[in-house]
């Protein structure tokens, strides 16, 4: 897409871009139907619950630590 020179860049960039272009599990209905409408905003496209996530993916790292110490709490 952006990258022009290096392997290296274009290998990161393509991780990147595969990972925002998949489809996710929805929380709610259970379906792989969750895509990326907007930067950090995603939809389900069978039930229409829209959820606030990642910029690249539905979940991120330090969301998934935040989850995992408030559910210890």
């Amino acid at each position: 897409m952006g990258s022009r020179y290096g392997v290296r860049i274009r290998k990161l960039e393509s991780k990147v871009l595969e990972r925002q272009r998949s489809a996710y599990e929805c929380p709610v209905c259970g379906k792989q139907k969750v895509k990326r409408k907007h930067f950090a905003v995603w939809a389900c496209n069978s039930c229409g619950t829209v959820i606030a996530g990642g910029a690249y993916e539905l979940s991120t790292d330090v969301g998934r630590s935040a989850r995992k110490f408030l559910s210890q709490g």
